[in-house]
């Protein structure tokens, strides 16, 4: 369904906790329905309290937010059937057997018995072996899965997970990516917060930076990289080259064992490289290897929270 402002809509938003700490500043972000939305922040920089207060769980000082066209406060049942939330912490009752947790997590929302609905979750996380054991004995990477089966049990249009993969190994984290994945190709819209840059990077169609309670940034991955990202020309000379000729001054250029490397902005349509290349000839230096690399994530997100 579209929603015209978004499946999360947030205006004007402002959390002030008693002592005058402000932990939200003026967050303004619509997030549409079916996309996968990354928020990276540092420690402290206000993700889980803004995660918190759209599902309803901490009130805003000011401002509003919605979910499919609700109001988080005043029309709080309605929002909260809508999502599904897995917090950072594997909270489980020991004793309660896999099936049983995630029947009952339904019927929290009121909603009726739907077992084929159940046996399809179960399956598509890898649980269905696991349907009549004991939460004590899952392993750690099953109980994440579990906790994403419970969030998913009412059938949310939304699904929060805040920080899904932390303390689980590579392997794991790349299962619950496929996952993450599966669970947009039907319909659920994802958003997520992650310390693991390589996950936004993998995943989410857009990203948000969240810094000292401001949204910084909030773009399409690609343009996000494109825009902010820089590229380098890296030429390995062919003979041994201490300092760089007067006539390479003008370039970005640093020299290291006999290896130039030129960074250059991906917007400009004359990236210089033409000229660079031309200039290397005439002052006789021959090439043994080019090679290019590209920003990262982790470069553009480091320089954003720097800068802010």
């Amino acid at each position: 369904m579209f929603y015209a402002d978004g499946i999360v809509s947030i205006s004007n938003l402002n959390k002030v906790y008693a002592g005058g700490f402000k932990a939200l500043t003026d967050i303004n972000l619509n997030i549409q329905s079916g996309e996968i939305f990354a928020l990276l922040g540092p420690n402290g920089a206000g993700k889980t309290t803004l995660i918190r207060t759209i599902c309803g769980l901490s009130n805003p000082s000011s401002g509003t937010v919605s979910v499919k066209g609700f109001d988080v406060v005043t029309e709080a049942m309605q929002t909260r059937s809508a999502i599904g939330l897995v917090p950072q912490e594997l909270t489980t009752d020991a004793f309660e057997t896999v099936w049983n947790a995630v029947k009952f997590s339904r019927g929290l929302f009121g909603k009726a018995p739907n077992s084929d609905h159940l046996e399809k979750l179960l399956r598509d996380l890898s649980l269905w072996d696991k349907k009549d054991n004991k939460l004590r004995t899952l392993s750690g990477g099953m109980k994440r899965r579990l906790m994403i089966a419970k969030a998913l049990s009412h059938e949310p249009e939304v699904l929060f997970l805040d920080e899904p993969t932390a303390g689980v190994d590579v392997e794991l984290r790349k299962d619950m990516w496929k996952i993450v994945r599966e669970l947009r190709k039907s319909g659920v819209t994802i958003i997520l917060t992650t310390h693991y840059i390589e996950e936004a990077e993998e995943m989410a169609d857009r990203i948000g930076i969240i810094n000292k309670g401001k949204l910084i940034v909030v773009e399409e991955k690609r343009t996000l990289m494109k825009k902010l990202g820089k590229k380098q020309l890296n030429i390995d000379l062919a003979g041994d080259l201490k300092v760089l000729p007067p006539s390479l001054s003008d370039f970005d250029l640093s020299l290291v064992n006999s290896r130039i490397t030129y960074s250059y902005s991906t917007e400009k349509k004359d990236n210089g490289i033409s000229e660079l290349l031309e200039k290397l000839r005439d002052e006789g230096l021959g090439i043994k290897d080019i090679n290019t690399q590209e920003s990262s994530l982790e470069e553009i997100f480091v320089s954003l929270v720097h800068q802010s």
